[in-house]
């Protein structure tokens, strides 16, 4: 470049300048980095890797059931846990013809379209393909297809006999053998209807329901949402559109949802109101009453149905109050309440909290020592017998409580060291003796516990560490390999794994935690722009679990095109300690963003190939709205950013989110809000890079206005920005191949100054 500049006039120094710079931007990225990087999604990597564990089903006390690929394809098997014999759990041949005559599909041994399966005896298997339920003999192997079945909006009895669904604002009752009918409440109407599943940022058709073990009662409540604000979606299309109007709470909203508890006799079809005022539509760790199965959270019944434990949440999620009702009259006992000054949690992986009817004590959950653990609480008195488990290390999950030995099983994280989000699984007495550690690898490991509690499945590995699967005993240190993933293949193609690091945290005081991903062509004496994944969360983190994955998301993917990618789990982190957890509750606009900015110079310090002068950053729905937020805070650090689905202002997202991470909505006398300092569109005066916001027209999750409102300011400050607005897409966008082909482009043109190939196509 110099021998061409020192033979030209000054007078055309700044046009040949201007034509240079223009040439570098120009420069065209090989389509064959393209290729490349699409070799790097999951859907590629997955099938070069053998002797996987998928869907682990424990079909009783000691045989589990999974799906392996293996050389010769996907596999069903089935192994004894107790003798240790591992088998195809059927002919896989003779089960795709009896498939394929029944369901007059071409279905293929290798290829079988289900994932799991119900082992009913030694000669029966039940199979769902799709919406349809089929029962096949694999000593005959024959298959028909199960007529009177369970449908999706429907909750089935533990006895699995009947059924529940809505109709009509009300709870009917239907015999699955014979289809027979039996309507079990008469007074639901339009918003004040019983079961409902609307939560605003989700709704199911599934009923929310508790029902009791003797499947002849359960609980739910009529839900009122007779005067909450309204959320409405219009479809594009030629003619007219669909709209879409329904009920969704927002924070600050005079009126939010409430459940008017009941309990319903099934024989009687009598309904019980709880002795209780209306709850406010809250549970003690998810953003929902109901759990992906549609059950209603925060119950659990006795053993002989007479009366159920719940809990009650208050609006700001600070305070949870344990309540025992009779299902027979109604009536209702206080017997304790919790306060956090922030929010209440009952666990970290999931509700933690049960009722012991046999003994009368209650064990529970509480981060009230700044750690997640575990307390034996009088189910009479209210009052804490003992403490179970305790130290500077959380509880994540209790899995089983034997009421007989009390002997509890959980799993939890930070107690041996080493990454302190690698989970482990232990046992404990419920007096506090004998604390014994159940998985000893210094790895990350996924359980799934037997049916009595006898025995688990433990799935281990880290990021950069290929999983071995074993079944072990609870009782003894016993166990045996069951799967050995081989990669092989994969390494042969050139594929690498994440690099796990660790940095410390804006303020220098904690130990952060990351995984760099960088190209397989890797040049150290080169420098790469960085781009920065994140979920902010505060439900969870930008990684999502550090067990072994052949792909995460399209962070490789990415890489291979020239990036260093970089993703963190930052302060406000869940699995840790509270203070870590809720380090940024009321400043929804810190999201964290403060340490992923702290890491990346701590590696481009350590690493000369990291250039921090070139970064961008990306997520999707918190990650979106983290990501416009990193770019409009840190302008000079920053300078492009792919805001997908973002949740720019709490102020139009779901109640339950914001109220629990920012508290409840205040608003002062000068018109200002504490929710002000995390609304994006009030600080788009910073805006100095690139900026992509993308949003699905048809959000019912994040509605589009959220996006909507930044875009608005933007245009008031007369500031260049791009978005893409997905028509008829929903929240799940964020894999799309021409989001993800957008996304990359966009990253190249502006980080990397160079053109993508043209339209790039996937699959081609």
């Amino acid at each position: 470049m110099v021998s061409i500049i020192k033979y030209i006039t000054p007078a055309l120094a700044v046009t040949c300048l201007s034509n240079i710079a223009f040439a570098v931007n120009a420069q065209s990225l090989s389509i064959d980095k393209y290729y490349q990087a699409e070799q790097q999604l999951s859907k590629h990597t997955d099938k070069l890797v053998t002797g996987t564990l998928d869907h682990p089903v424990w079909t009783n006390n000691s045989q589990l059931t999974y799906r392996s690929h293996t050389k010769q394809g996907e596999a069903f098997f089935i192994i004894d846990a107790v003798t240790k014999e591992k088998d195809l759990a059927f002919d896989h041949q003779k089960l795709a013809t009896a498939l394929s005559a029944s369901t007059k599909q071409d279905i293929k041994a290798e290829k079988l379209p289900f994932t799991s399966f119900d082992l009913i005896n030694n000669q029966t298997i039940s199979i769902k393909i799709k919406d349809d339920l089929y029962q096949c003999d694999i000593e005959r192997y024959s298959c028909d297809q199960v007529k009177n079945t369970a449908k999706d909006n429907e909750l089935v009895a533990p006895d699995g006999l009947h059924a529940v669904y809505i109709q009509d604002n009300n709870l009917w009752l239907r015999k699955l053998s014979d289809n027979s009918k039996k309507q079990l409440t008469t007074d639901g109407e339009d918003n004040f209807g019983y079961a409902t599943n609307n939560a605003g940022w989700i709704r199911g058709k599934k009923p929310v329901v508790k029902w009791s073990p003797d499947s002849k009662k359960l609980t739910t409540f009529k839900h009122d949402g007779r005067n909450v604000g309204e959320m409405g979606i219009v479809s594009t299309a030629v003619g007219h559109p669909n709209i879409d109007v329904w009920k969704y709470p927002l924070p600050g909203d005079e009126n939010i949802f409430k459940i008017h508890r009941v309990v319903i006799d099934v024989e009687q079809a009598k309904v019980i109101p709880l002795d209780m005022p209306a709850d406010d539509h809250r549970s003690t760790i998810t953003d929902h009453v109901a759990g992906r199965d549609g059950q209603l959270l925060d119950i659990d019944w006795s053993a002989d149905s007479s009366h159920f434990a719940f809990v009650s949440s208050t609006r700001d999620h600070k305070t949870a109050t344990l309540k025992i009702a009779n299902a027979k009259t109604g009536k209702v006992r206080t017997i304790f309440s919790e306060t956090e000054e922030s929010f209440f949690e009952s666990g970290v992986s999931d509700i933690s909290w049960q009722y012991l009817d046999k003994s009368n004590e209650i064990i529970w959950f509480s981060q009230r020592s700044d750690w997640g653990h575990l307390y034996l609480v009088d189910a009479t008195t209210g009052k804490i017998k003992n403490q179970i488990t305790q130290g500077d290390w959380t509880v994540l999950e209790l899995l089983d409580v034997n009421q007989d030995t009390g002997k509890l099983i959980f799993t939890g994280a930070g107690k041996e060291g080493g990454d302190p989000y690698f989970h482990y699984l232990y046992s404990i007495y419920k007096d506090g003796s004998n604390l014994t550690l159940l998985t000893p690898e210094k790895k990350h490991h996924r359980i799934s516990l037997s049916k009595n509690a006898e025995y688990f499945l433990d799935r281990v590995s880290t990021p950069d560490q290929p999983e071995t699967s074993f079944i072990r005993s609870t009782s003894s240190k016993s166990g045996f390999v069951v799967e050995q993933m081989d990669i092989s293949k994969l390494s042969a193609t050139g594929w690498q794994a994440p690099t796990p690091f660790i940095v410390k945290d804006r303020n220098n005081q904690h130990d952060i935690y990351g995984l760099m991903y960088k190209p397989s062509d890797f040049d150290a004496s080169k420098s790469y722009p960085v781009v920065n994944y994140l979920y902010p969360g505060p439900q969870v983190g930008s990684i999502r679990g550090r067990h072994f994955r052949t792909a995460r998301g399209d962070n490789q993917a990415i890489a291979e095109l020239g990036f260093i990618v970089i993703e963190i789990d930052a302060l406000g982190t869940p699995g840790r300690s509270k203070s870590f957890h809720e380090f940024y509750y009321q400043n929804m606009g810190d999201s964290g963003i403060p340490d992923q900015v702290a890491a990346i110079k701590q590696l481009a310090a350590q690493h000369s190939w990291i250039d921090s002068t070139r970064v961008g950053i990306w997520g999707h729905s918190g990650g979106g709205f983290a990501s416009t937020r990193a770019l409009l805070t840190y302008p000079d650090f920053y300078s492009v950013a792919v805001s997908q689905a973002g949740n720019h202002d709490n102020r139009n997202y779901a109640d339950e989110w914001g109220e629990k991470y920012h508290g409840l909505l205040v608003k002062n006398e000068d018109g200002t809000t504490n929710y002000d300092s995390q609304a994006n569109q009030l600080i788009v005066e910073n805006l100095k890079g690139k900026l992509l916001l993308a949003h699905g027209t048809t959000d019912t999750n994040v509605p589009p206005y959220n996006t909507l409102v930044v875009a608005e300011a933007l245009i008031k400050a007369n500031k260049d920005f791009d978005m893409l607005m997905l028509p008829n897409r929903g929240h799940g966008f964020a894999r799309e191949p021409y989001m993800m082909r957008k996304r990359w482009d966009y990253f190249v043109q502006h980080l990397m100054s160079a053109t993508p190939p043209k339209e790039f196509v996937f699959g081609k």
